[in-house]
């Protein structure tokens, strides 16, 4: 573009002047904003245009046109096709904004100006047309090229796609036939001759009818008669193709129509699978998904299925009987001697199993990682459940060897034996979990018999534990309180925290009952953090309102006393609520403490250095519970209640005995022997007559709620006599 900064050779206009033609640039500037569009915003627009205003006055300032003038008038109209501004309707608004615009400026008022600004929008003009031709040839050029290279790309893509077809349809695997609309074969690839024992060149030219067994060749016409007419898009099925040793074979026959540049039908296009892989291949996938890959067993879903099929058929007079396995130690076998020797017990354990029940009608399947399950169909000559645990439990005795360990699998068994008829698949298979599992707690190697009424109280336990978390959740499980007496004065020590789950159908579920659940599904150490923090802060509000400086007992199930997040809780819990460490009474079962040598004395360890009171519960007669007592950090033991219920009925020597476990606490180590499940007046007469120092029990109070605990704060209660 032409150099359109001529203000250097004349002095820039006054004030007024250059006001006077900002506004006249605003004003072209809107105009041409609407008649193109401009790719600038608008302030740059308008700034592009005061300077080609500029241009114009100094081009119509002069008094005759000097070299360069015309010249800088032409480059500001070839600027406006620059700047998208190259339609007509752009050149007729600047004639006519600029004629009478320029004319109205105080600098062109009088003399000859009038002719200079003809003259230089002439010049404007020119430039305008110059460079819009211009740009329209360079347009049309640019177009051509476009079109070329089109046309070109256009002829290598077609030479490029018959390329890749022809690579695709030699490397297929499916057989692609090209017919005319006779079905006269016009093009084969390889394939096809693979599955019809022909050549491509032997094929091409006969009728693809010919190839079709005569019986279905009628419909198969038909139906290419039918894509033909357009009635159907495509056809698909299952076809037989007559092979040269006059056999044939099963395939999947797929035809489309193909169609000319005018839409005319000009072809069909054929492809053909060979479906006897597919077959196997299928059958092999469904063998798979109906059978353990490790073992060859039924799985699950299999087992399921001909589960319901036998109780459907079963004789009436004999019924089935379900076995379910599980073996006691192969976490033992896999973690001690490898993946590899775990797997080789599972064969095992398959394989003789099998070899059990050989005699019979019956299925073995694998329906978990080590679990296995028989279904034996019975008759008169199949032996009763407990011959056939016995002949399993001897055969899996016999050790097999790998890698030079003998390796013997034990497992425990639950057995349901004669269900009723009505009895589904799924009530047959967790009616035998519940047996298993009932089987596992008794110890390795048991087997258990489903029971109905024990059916029964297993389900309703499983539903009351599975549907306490929303209880909780939903505020129906409370907090209970009872008191902590000292036998001396009867004077309330302290308070047990105690749960009570509302339940709207059974009524309150006392404390036992709820652990017992709780621990079932895992909920305990929530809920028992919750009762823990429930517990501090009612006795902190306590000790705040009524001036009662009472200690808080806590009991732990054995699972609570082995968490290996205990401490952190306990911790957590005192920090929150400002609850004095040595106020709080931690009670850990003997059992557990005596059994674990790890996570549960680590905690009443470290419990102790941070000043809590550790409890010594369910402590007895047992031989490791005073070695316990005198190797750990125990502040108080707990009687075992079972023991205390002995106390009156015993004889003398038993008695006796239970008279001197206090003593022997205290010499011990204990400093205090807290007596549990106190209920009658002798009772209580009794452990205080034995130096037991704290009791808790019906007799000084049932658990109840705090408000109704609070009268039983005052002067001492339960005044007993000392023997």
């Amino acid at each position: 573009m032409a150099d359109l900064s001529l203000r250097a050779s004349q002095a820039p206009p006054p004030e007024d002047s250059r006001r006077k033609r900002r506004t006249l640039a605003r004003k072209w500037a809107y105009v041409l904003a609407e008649t193109d569009y401009v790719p600038l915003v608008h302030t740059e627009f308008e700034d592009e245009l005061a300077g080609l205003l500029d241009t114009l006055c100094e081009a119509v300032h002069r008094e005759r046109a000097e070299p360069g003038t015309a010249g800088a008038a032409g480059a500001a109209g070839a600027r406006l096709v620059e700047l998208n501004c190259a339609s007509q309707q752009s050149l007729a608004a600047t004639m006519d904004i600029l004629g009478k615009g320029l004319l109205a400026l105080p600098e062109f008022r009088g003399g000859k100006s009038a002719e200079r600004v003809v003259g230089t929008l002439g010049a404007l003009a020119a430039g305008f047309l110059a460079a819009a031709q211009r740009a329209t040839l360079e347009q049309q050029e640019s177009m051509k090229l476009s079109l070329l290279k089109a046309v070109r790309d256009a002829k290598w893509n077609l030479r490029a796609a018959e390329a890749r077809f022809e690579e695709v349809a030699t490397c297929s695997a499916s057989g692609i036939l090209i017919t005319d609309l006779d079905g006269t074969l016009l093009r084969v690839n390889g394939s096809v001759g693979a599955i019809l024992g022909h050549t491509p060149a032997e094929l091409t030219g006969r009728n693809l009818f010919e190839l079709i067994p005569p019986e279905h060749a009628p419909a198969l016409r038909e139906d290419y008669a039918a894509l033909l007419s357009g009635r159907i898009q495509r056809i698909k099925q299952s076809q037989k193709l007559l092979l040269t040793d006059g056999d044939h074979a099963v395939v999947t026959l797929t035809a489309s129509l193909l169609r000319g540049e005018d839409e005319a039908p000009s072809q069909f296009v054929t492809v053909v699978e060979d479906g006897t892989e597919l077959r196997l291949l299928q059958s092999e996938l469904s063998r798979q998904a109906l059978h353990d890959v490790l073992t060859g067993l039924p799985n699950r879903q299999y087992f399921g299925t001909h589960l319901e099929s036998v109780l459907r058929q079963a004789d009436p007079r004999y019924g089935v009987t379900l076995f379910h396995l599980g073996l006691d130690a192969f976490a033992v076998v896999r973690d001690g001697l490898g993946e590899h020797a775990g797997e080789h017990l599972l064969v095992m354990v398959a394989q003789r199993l099998k070899a059990v029940v050989a005699g019979e009608k019956a299925m073995v399947a694998r329906i978990d990682g080590s679990e296995f399950a028989v279904l034996v169909e019975n008759c008169s000559s199949t032996p009763p459940p407990v011959a056939m645990v016995h002949m399993i439990r001897c055969e899996l005795a016999e050790p097999t060897y790998v890698d030079g360990h003998g390796l013997a699998a034990s497992v425990s068994i639950g057995v349901v034996h004669q269900p009723p008829p009505e009895s589904t698949p799924a009530e047959l298979l967790r009616g035998a979990h519940l047996a298993l599992r009932r089987a596992r707690g008794n110890g390795p190697g048991q087997w258990e018999q489903l029971h109905p009424e024990q059916d029964r109280l297993d389900r309703e336990r499983d539903a009351l534990a599975a549907s306490m978390p929303g209880a909780f959740e939903n505020g129906a499980v409370e907090p209970r309180y009872r008191p902590l007496v000292r036998l001396a004065d009867g004077r309330v020590h302290g308070v047990e925290a105690l749960l009570c789950w509302e339940h709207p159908e059974l009524g309150p579920l006392p404390d036992q009952r709820c652990r017992e659940l709780a621990e079932s599904t895992g909920l305990m150490a929530n809920l028992g953090e919750w009762l823990l923090r429930t517990g501090c802060r009612q006795t902190g509000w306590w000790r705040q309102r009524l001036g009662r400086d009472l200690s808080l007992a806590l009991s732990l199930t054995p699972h609570q006393a082995a968490d290996a997040d205990l401490v952190t809780r306990v911790v957590g819990v005192l920090k929150e609520t400002a609850f004095p460490a040595t106020k709080l009474l931690v009670e850990l079962p003997a059992p557990v403490l005596t059994a674990d040598r790890g996570e549960a004395r680590d905690n009443l360890r470290t419990l102790a250095d941070l000043g809590v009171r550790t409890v010594l519960s369910d402590f007895g007669l047992g031989a490791g519970d005073l070695s316990t007592l005198t190797e750990l950090p125990v502040n108080s033991v707990r009687l075992n209640r079972e023991l205390l219920g002995r106390a009156g009925s015993a004889g003398p020597a038993v008695a006796d005995s239970l008279r001197a476990l206090p003593g022997l606490a205290h010499r011990a180590g204990a400093t205090e022997v807290i007596a549990d499940g106190v209920s009658t007046a002798e009772q209580a007469e009794f452990w205080l007559a034995a130096e037991a120092d704290l009791a808790v029990g019906d007799h000084f109070g049932l658990p109840c709620r705090p408000d109704e605990l609070a009268a039983a704060f005052g002067s001492p209660a339960w005044r007993v006599k000392s023997s």
